[in-house]
């Protein structure tokens, strides 16, 4: 055996090194702790310092943006984000309100409101003054033609076949047909002497006032039994109240106040539980 096969054997022993307590991967962890813990408390100081109306469009934002941002619902149309139906500015320090729901749009409103009234208060008031000065026109001008048929003994007889009343309309003058004293000849547009008498006597009156005139004729239902074929009731009721048009013209009212004349037939009764009652035949003129 030769002196090579004598040589020491040399064991290479590597130690490991103890650096656990001098790495650095626990200070990787710990700083992911500590950003963890800074983002939470942040959020929730965020949270606490955000109005209730902030936190619902931040809310309403996440859970369907898409619907927030194409409707205009709360926390985006109104909201203060750069985005387009984002949620709301976080550092907005008070609760959202829409756009005209402010306290100081709705006091703009109001006083705009005030300031139409108080405008329009001039006009109301011109014109509630103006209707009373008509009605007191209106009330004269019946008192008048109630002393002007009482001032004539022929004409007093036939009072109680003129009605006059205050409508809507104006003043509504009546002449009324009365059982065995008719104001036109049966069956015809001609009128009695007693009538044409009155109607000139009113149509002296009503040319006092600068109202105009309209005219419209009434029958019973009774059938209209003679003349040409096809004449019927409307066309006795229009003749009628032609005839008593040309005698308020004729007693001196003028003839460009008169703006409407018709026939309506036994369409308007006075007395509509008996169609036949005389009374339903009238000539009515509206001032």
């Amino acid at each position: 055996m030769s002196d090579d096969s004598q040589q020491p054997i040399i064991v290479k022993r590597i130690k490991k090194g103890g650096g656990g307590a001098h790495g650095g991967a626990w200070k990787i962890a710990y700083a992911d702790f500590v950003t963890a813990m800074m983002a939470f408390f942040l959020l929730m100081w965020l949270l606490g310092s955000t109005a209730q109306g902030d936190l619902q469009g931040i809310a309403d934002h996440f859970q369907n943006p898409l619907k927030l941002a194409m409707s205009g619902g709360s926390g985006s149309g109104d909201s203060s984000s750069i985005l387009q139906g984002g949620g709301e500015d976080l550092s907005r320090k008070v609760g959202q309100v829409k756009r005209g729901d402010t306290p100081s749009t709705r006091a703009i409103n109001v006083d705009a409101g005030r300031q139409r009234q108080m405008a329009e208060m001039p006009d109301r008031e011109a014109e509630a003054a103006e209707l009373r000065r008509e009605r007191s026109r209106l009330i004269d001008l019946k008192g008048r033609i109630e002393a002007i048929i009482e001032a004539d003994p022929q004409l007093r007889e036939f009072k109680n076949q003129i009605l006059m009343d205050i409508t809507t309309e104006g003043l509504r003058i009546q002449l009324v047909d009365e059982q065995n004293r008719p104001m036109f000849m049966s069956a015809s547009a001609e009128l009695r002497p007693y009538t044409r008498d009155l109607l000139r006597a009113i149509g002296r009156a009503l040319n006092d006032v600068g109202n105009r005139v309209s005219l419209s004729g009434h029958t019973d239902s009774s059938q209209y039994a003679g003349g040409d074929r096809g004449f019927s009731n409307w066309e006795l009721s229009s003749n009628r109240a032609n005839s008593s048009r040309r005698e308020l013209v004729l007693g001196g009212l003028e003839m460009a106040k008169v703006v409407r004349v018709v026939g309506l037939a036994d369409t308007i009764p006075m007395k509509k539980e008996d169609p036949f009652d005389p009374i339903n035949r009238r000539i009515s003129i509206i001032v």
